[in-house]
């Protein structure tokens, strides 16, 4: 008897290994068909290609109605060929992506080069949430590289306060979400100190980012390998820029001001005479809301509730008011200014503590 127990667990214990060992061998395979380099291939962990896995194929079924035209259909999914284990698929994203740049004028390298200069990163968003895809110059912003936001939902990497507004982004209304605009401010976690320096995710401070974009419906199969039946999957696609006022060229058509947090002009600078026509004398004690264009209010009211919640915010395009007569439009930068603490303490250990004092403001004009 205690022979035979015996040859029973070892016949169970060699089952299990040789299970461990498929697994293994299954995850190695999945894990090397990701467009990834060898080197973070090699430091993956089964969940991490679980997750990059499902985004790398939702990302295909994005490029792929897009290189169709305009977000259709998937061909019939019985005329695909299991992509694991031909790796056709990579191959025809990649032609895909080609034919793409070539439809706008642009080579892939003149592609990275647009994405090197930019001031901020590429977010693609499902409407569950699920951060599907980011540009690799994320780090560069936020100090968390592509493979530790991918796949995750951007829930667990923003402000609680700003999941209500996330959400209004992402919800879709039958036919009406096709190429409907978004522009929201949102706060993401960020790893990157005032120096330059990466610190630990649990340190992490809260970056503000302007954020805008369209949502995108794609009438197809979300998984065409394994499923015949087509569904309508949307995406938001964003671009996403920190709001730091201080690496903003002030420009020729552009005037600072600053004010009090209900808006009320307290100075300006003497660039507003020529461009719309007010003395700074003319306009200290004046509110911004009377400067704006009615139709616009609602719009300037969002920036300024933004504003007093995060720090900082952008307004996007509004109608001032000139002096003379009209308006003209113009955008405007503003973040709040807190007095220095005197003395470091316990009880101005953190700036958020301290009050804002002011508002500073760049605004644009736009011709």
């Amino acid at each position: 008897m205690k022979a035979d127990r015996e040859k029973r667990r070892a016949i169970s214990r060699d089952a299990a290994r040789s299970r461990r060992k498929k697994e293994a061998d299954v995850f190695t395979d999945l894990s090397h068909l990701l467009p990834l380099s060898p080197d973070l291939v090699a430091h993956l962990d089964k969940p991490s290609v679980l997750r990059l896995t499902i985004s790398y194929m939702h990302t295909s079924t994005l490029l792929t109605d897009y290189t169709a035209g305009s977000c259709t259909s998937w061909r019939d999914p019985g005329s695909y060929r299991c992509a694991w284990s031909v790796g056709e698929e990579e191959e025809g994203l990649k032609k895909s992506r080609e034919a793409k740049l070539r439809s706008w004028g642009l080579t892939e390298g003149e592609a990275e080069l647009y994405l090197g200069v930019s001031e901020g990163f590429l977010l693609v968003v499902s409407t569950k949430g699920d951060m599907v895809f980011l540009s690799d110059n994320v780090s560069k912003h936020l100090g968390l590289t592509q493979v530790d936001l991918i796949g995750h939902s951007l829930y667990d990497f923003s402000h609680p306060c700003d999941h209500k507004e996330i959400g209004n982004n992402l919800r879709t209304s039958g036919d009406c979400c096709w190429a409907v605009e978004r522009d929201f401010v949102m706060r993401m976690k960020s790893t990157l100190t005032h120096r330059g320096r990466t610190t630990n995710i649990k340190s992490a401070s809260w970056k503000v980012l302007h954020c805008e974009g369209r949502m995108k419906a794609c009438m197809s199969s979300s998984f065409p390998y394994f499923s015949s039946t087509p569904s309508s999957t949307s995406y938001l696609l964003l671009s996403c820029k920190p709001l730091l006022l201080c690496h903003r060229l002030v420009m020729t058509h552009t005037f600072t001001s600053q004010h009090r947090l209900d808006l009320r002009f307290t100075r300006c600078d003497s660039r507003v005479k020529a461009l719309l026509g007010y003395s700074p004398e003319e306009l200290q004690g004046r509110s911004l809301y009377q400067l704006c264009h009615m139709l616009d209010t609602s719009r300037l009211n969002s920036s300024h509730r933004n504003l007093l919640s995060m720090s900082q915010s952008v307004s996007g395009q509004y109608r001032m008011l000139v002096r003379g007569g009209g308006y003209v439009w113009v955008e405007s930068h503003s973040a709040l200014l807190r007095p220095a603490c005197p003395r470091v303490s316990s009880q101005c250990s953190g700036q958020s503590s301290i009050p804002p004092s002011c508002i500073f403001s760049i605004t644009y004009i736009l011709r």
